[in-house]
């Protein structure tokens, strides 16, 4: 049964080691390979893209330990090392990115393949 977004992230933002992310990122890896029929490669790039997203929503310490654990950024605005975006970055990021992801689904296809 394939894991909701909460399911899967959610565990990783409570991690503070790194022997801890390292199990936890091979088995998000292989469940994403299994689910998904991609290459490990696609699979670790989809994975920490997504962990950086997730990442994203959490202050800004637990931002800084999973980026540095899982070795991840946010896939729009980039490491919390560099700062974080303000109101109007993060809008005009939204905006920039709309047209390109209008089409349902795009999102989806180029980052999930079936």
């Amino acid at each position: 049964m394939k894991k909701t977004i909460l399911e899967a992230y959610e565990p990783a933002m409570k991690i503070t080691t790194q022997e801890e992310a390292n199990a936890y990122f091979e088995q998000l890896v292989n469940e994403r390979m299994a689910e998904g029929k991609v290459s490990r490669e696609k699979a670790e790039s989809i994975e920490k893209q997504n962990l950086g997203f997730y990442a994203g929503y959490y202050d800004d310490a637990t931002r800084v330990r999973v980026e540095k654990l899982f070795m991840c950024t946010h896939p729009i605005f980039g490491a919390i090392a560099n700062g974080k975006p303000t109101e109007d970055e993060a809008l005009e990021a939204g905006r920039r990115m709309a047209p390109q992801e209008r089409e349902y689904g795009k999102f989806a296809k180029r980052h999930y393949p079936e």
